[in-house]
């Protein structure tokens, strides 16, 4: 863990492979901006969202500096990202790359499943904790044809799950079809 000048822990894993990852993002067209052609994440973080039953599920890109949810379901159905206001910039879908548990699962490049993020100390002070009331994620690592770990998908809920064993192996599963996607388009983009 690298310290903050305060001497307060960072807990967001250094990533070695973040300037590799930002350039596969801006090949593939992914990270920077929502538009028309992103509706086929919001569509799959809403099957992500049913799958799992949570209020919140992510398709997330994350860059050497923020994350950026290209695909988003949130319990009001607000696109925008407006309802977590309290842990993103109000209107936006990006994120600090500091916030949440998705940035540990690139890195790792492993499923990460926490069924109760506060029996955890290194996850319990994240900012979304407090600030959307997050207690238990169930996410995998994005990795393309490249090996590059382009960001995550993950499902999220503000009371404590039992994910166990077939949570892992859908959201593992989850994560292969939204590459095949990326690929798709990547293959179809002139």
């Amino acid at each position: 863990m690298i310290p903050y000048g305060t001497g307060r822990p960072l807990l967001t894993p250094v990533d070695q492979d973040g300037a590799r990852r930002s350039a596969r993002l801006r090949i593939l067209g992914l990270g920077e901006r929502a538009d028309a052609s992103f509706d086929s994440f919001d569509a799959f973080a809403d099957r992500v969202a049913e799958v799992t039953a949570t209020p919140f599920s992510i398709v997330n890109f994350i860059d050497e500096n923020r994350q950026f949810f290209a695909g988003l379901h949130t319990p009001a159905g607000i696109r925008d990202g407006a309802d977590l206001a309290a842990a993103a910039t109000v209107g936006s879908r990006y994120l600090a790359r500091d916030h949440g548990y998705c940035p540990h699962v690139l890195v790792r490049r492993k499923a990460l499943v926490l069924e109760d993020v506060c029996d955890y100390p290194r996850f319990a002070g994240n900012p979304v904790v407090d600030g959307i009331g997050i207690r238990s994620y169930l996410g995998a690592p994005l990795i393309d044809r490249t090996g590059v770990a382009l960001g995550t998908v993950c499902a999220v809920d503000t009371v404590p799950r039992a994910w166990g064993r077939a949570g892992l192996d859908t959201i593992k599963l989850l994560a292969r079809e939204i590459v095949v996607q990326i690929e798709r388009r990547e293959a179809s983009s002139p």
